[in-house]
């Protein structure tokens, strides 16, 4: 299930390696990043404005692609074996409502990477819900996460750099032990060229702290580690893992959770 923006293409080559080095039957569900203009219709809800925005009927859509997945899926596996979902980014918690509205009787895990799974905390100046009360809603409504036999929550976070507050903190910039910082800001999905170390930590330490409350923490260059994880759930922290494929790559300079090196590293949940 993709994030925030992404199309089913970003997702090709962690489908190729999943099917062709594991053996896994994959479905990726098929969104245009187009596609997400569709979420606009929200501006029209007074609960956008209010912040209590819930998920249908804005997300429909959204939801309906993943089902028309799942079903392709079920007719692949032809009622042999449970589903596996895996959510990466927006798209992991996007899974908890499409399970909470669609059920989970066909579902034995949900494996999300990167996902902000916390709605930000109230009351923090200079904080602002970007998912409009979605968070809030999936907080209280979806069920919560569980690791049992019959159904398995593993969320994956990643550890790429740490952000700093905007003012105030001559805290140096802190990278993940496996992979250096380049030359670029990470905020956002977006790249942007820039060679000052503390610049980059300030700027993705605002993206941080519009997720969780606070800058000055660990996380993907996007989600902070902390709000990656559920309590209830398997909770996986790898080292030196970029938020998203887009501005990534699959060697060593800034590997993202779809990334063969890292897949290895989680993808034994899925082979049971």
């Amino acid at each position: 299930m993709q994030g925030l923006g992404n199309n089913s293409a970003d997702y090709a080559s962690l489908q190729l390696t999943l099917q062709g080095e594991y053996g896994v039957p994959t479905v990726v569900a098929k969104v245009s990043r187009v596609d997400w203009l569709r979420n606009a219709a929200g501006l029209l809800d007074p609960s956008y404005w209010s912040g209590t925005l819930k998920p249908r009927p804005v997300l429909d859509w959204y939801l309906k692609r993943v089902d028309d997945a799942v079903q392709e899926a079920k007719a692949i596996a032809q009622g042999d074996e449970t589903l596996s979902l895996i959510g990466h980014s927006a798209g992991g918690w996007l899974a908890r409502v499409y399970m909470e509205e669609f059920g989970v009787s066909d579902i034995s895990l949900l494996l999300t990477l990167g996902t902000p799974h916390l709605p930000p905390p109230k009351g923090i100046p200079g904080v602002i819900d970007q998912t409009r009360g979605l968070l809030y809603y999936v907080e209280e409504h979806c069920r919560k996460a569980v690791f049992t036999p019959q159904l398995k929550y593993v969320c994956v976070a990643g550890r790429y750099i740490k952000g700093t507050k905007l003012v105030g903190n001559t805290e140096e910039q802190q990278v993940g032990p496996v992979v250096p910082v380049t030359d670029e800001v990470l905020a956002a999905d977006v790249v942007n060229s820039t060679t000052n170390p503390t610049f980059r930590a300030r700027f993705v330490g605002q993206g941080y702290k519009q997720v969780c409350g606070r800058a000055d923490v660990w996380g993907d260059g996007v989600v902070p580690e902390e709000s990656a994880h559920l309590e209830g759930a398997l909770n996986i922290t790898l080292d030196g893992v970029y938020h998203s494929p887009i501005g990534s790559s699959d060697d060593s300079q800034r590997p993202w959770y779809g990334s063969p090196g890292i897949i290895e590293q989680w993808v034994h949940h899925l082979l049971h």
